[in-house]
């Protein structure tokens, strides 16, 4: 594949994933083309090991590879195509960026799921919608079994983000206050590294284009206690006019005092829940007990997320000893010492 043919994924805009990925792609001006619904019919193409969204469809040698998982694949792009990178080029601040975009993927997603599968108008609203992307021209007789079984699944599901009638208030105490902080740094940014998008800038939006844009209890919610946030959340859809600089990235004695609240709350909440999953699954646990804000954690274990935290850690060990002292005073006090 030259660098100029468009690269193929798909994906559906209910998958903060996908809408991740997208708006990578339109930043970094990569060329794609976006499978959705009846599109994706049309394709030939191979299926990946695990079915996720979104799912990109690169060249090899062995012909069409299909490939899941957001940050390695962002990586993998940082590689193939030059200019306009999502990654600081300040290594510890790419460690922290590292760490706020697993922050986003494993826990705000907690948020979205829950918040889409606990309160009737949201259930609703996704029963409708979901189904419908892969089948625009369906009537509503022939949605409704899909919307019944897309809200049965979907729900039943629950457990796998750890949305239950123990953890839902930490959740929701969660996403309020992580809105009241993003807000806040926001006006200093506008990105969380400066005057050009992280990685961690699009896990963020793409968790946020659910939940401040689509599900009905968490879109009010937004609107009403941080609208600057859902604006932000509408620019980065498409950030491909913007001409980012070197010097747009924040330098080390640049960094907002407003991006140190967003790290607290990354160890008051994230780091307890996967430091606590990965004791359970390296010792065989069928339940991840924690304490999160003073208030007690439940769920099954999460092998996935195991796997998330081992990846930190090894990001972690690779700062040379200067840069890992400026993460280490940087992360003094967060609670996110924790993790290593």
């Amino acid at each position: 594949m030259s660098r100029t043919d468009p690269i193929a994924l798909r994906g559906a805009p209910g998958s903060p994933y996908t809408r991740k990925m997208l708006a990578v792609l339109r930043f970094r001006r990569i060329p794609y083309r976006f499978l959705v619904g009846l599109w994706t019919a049309s394709e030939d193409l191979p299926k990946p090991k695990v079915d996720l969204l979104p799912t990109f469809y690169f060249d090899s040698s062995e012909g069409v590879e299909a490939v899941v998982d957001s940050t390695p694949i962002i990586r993998r792009l940082e590689n193939e195509y030059l200019g306009r990178s999502v990654i600081p080029s300040d290594p510890a601040l790419a460690f922290i960026d590292y760490l706020m975009e697993d922050y986003a993927d494993e826990w705000l997603t907690k948020a979205m799921f829950h918040y889409r599968w606990q309160y009737e108008a949201d259930v609703a609203l996704a029963g409708e919608i979901l189904p419908r992307w892969r089948d625009l021209t369906a009537s509503a007789g022939e949605i409704a079994p899909r919307a019944e079984a897309v809200r049965e699944r979907q729900i039943g599901r629950l457990y796998v983000v750890g949305s239950n009638e123990v953890t839902g208030g930490v959740i929701e105490a969660s996403y309020r206050r992580f809105l009241s902080l993003l807000d806040d740094h926001i006006g200093n940014g506008p990105f969380l590294f400066g005057g050009r998008p992280s990685t961690a800038d699009f896990g963020l939006f793409g968790q946020l284009t659910q939940l401040a844009t689509f599900d009905p209890t968490p879109r009010n919610l937004t609107a009403e206690a941080a609208p600057r946030v859902v604006a932000w959340v509408q620019s980065v859809e498409d950030l491909s006019g913007l001409e980012p600089g070197e010097e747009d990235w924040v330098g080390r004695d640049e960094v907002p005092e407003t991006l140190k609240p967003l790290l607290v709350e990354v160890g008051r909440t994230y780091v307890p829940v996967m430091v606590a999953n990965a004791r359970a699954i390296d010792s065989g646990l069928e339940r991840v007990e924690a304490v999160v804000d003073g208030r007690p954690w439940v769920q099954r274990p999460f092998p996935y997320q195991a796997k998330c935290l081992q990846w930190v850690r090894q990001e972690y060990a690779l700062l040379d000893g200067t840069d890992r002292g400026y993460v280490d005073g940087i992360l003094a006090g967060t609670g996110c010492e924790a993790l290593f």
